[in-house]
């Protein structure tokens, strides 16, 4: 048996299971989407800590609880006769095969910018009244940011230069300076935030996902702290007990670990 004979076979089991849940299993009977809608986050979250860990074992798992809360999904909407999952995969082979005419058409493209640029236009021309109707109002802020500057730059609103996006991130610099100063507190929350979003684009013309390496400093700065606190407790000491130039001597053993 082949590989695609293999996939296949995978799924029908895992199609019929859950078939099998719904009908037979008092938790799974229960759930409607607004009960699921919040474990598939949590989920999709570990899903995104197993990646930034390479740990691809548990990427595996992960991916197979995402892809069990989309034949859920998909099967609470055929009980309803709203849809099903043969509509999810006919939908995105669909809008697939539209987004992509230099692939399913005669479409000429040179590079991924141009792919972008047509996925986005390609979206206008299926009704979209903005190209930023896409974006989830309830992402978090710094991926709301990443995700709105990708797409204006995808219609062309873009700086062409990593230069002079850092030039405008040395003026926000100075202008939430100015406001500091001034005492202003509301100023200075607006142009705090002026400064993470100018910091947000640069990094996209750095090719650096800024929630990736935020959480990489994330993880970071917890190992580290937690050295701390097991050298402190070692010493028979809580942190409040110590010195800050003490608490720096095992910082800095920290970041040799």
């Amino acid at each position: 048996m082949n590989a695609r004979s293999e996939q296949l076979k995978a799924f029908d089991r895992l199609l019929s299971i859950m078939d099998e849940l719904r009908a037979k299993c008092p938790w799974d009977k229960k759930q409607t989407m607004e009960s699921l809608r919040h474990l598939t986050i949590e989920e999709t979250y570990e899903l995104g800590d197993a990646i930034l860990d390479n740990d691809l074992e548990e990427v595996k798992k992960e991916l197979g609880d995402l892809l069990l809360h989309i034949v859920f999904y998909a099967k609470i909407g055929s009980e309803t006769e709203d849809f099903d999952i043969a509509d999810v995969a006919n939908d995105i082979c669909e809008k697939l095969i539209n987004r992509h005419p230099h692939i399913y058409g005669d479409v000429k493209v040179d590079n991924e910018q141009q792919v972008q640029q047509n996925w986005e236009n390609i979206k206008l021309k299926e009704g979209k009244k903005s190209v930023l109707q896409g974006v989830p109002s309830s992402l978090p802020a710094l991926v709301k940011a990443n995700r709105i500057q990708e797409k204006v730059s995808g219609v062309g609103f873009d700086w062409e230069r990593p230069e002079q996006v850092f030039e405008k991130v040395k003026e926000e610099l100075s202008e939430l300076q100015t406001e500091i100063q001034l005492g202003n507190q509301d100023r200075t929350e607006s142009e705090f935030g002026d400064v993470l979003f100018s910091m947000v684009n640069y990094a996209r013309f750095l090719d650096v996902n800024p929630e990736n390496a935020l959480e990489r400093t994330n993880k970071k700065f917890i190992k580290r702290f937690q050295y701390l606190e097991s050298k402190a407790k070692e010493a028979g000491k809580t942190l409040k007990e110590m010195t800050l130039s003490e608490m720096d001597v095992f910082w800095e053993e920290a970041k040799t670990q």
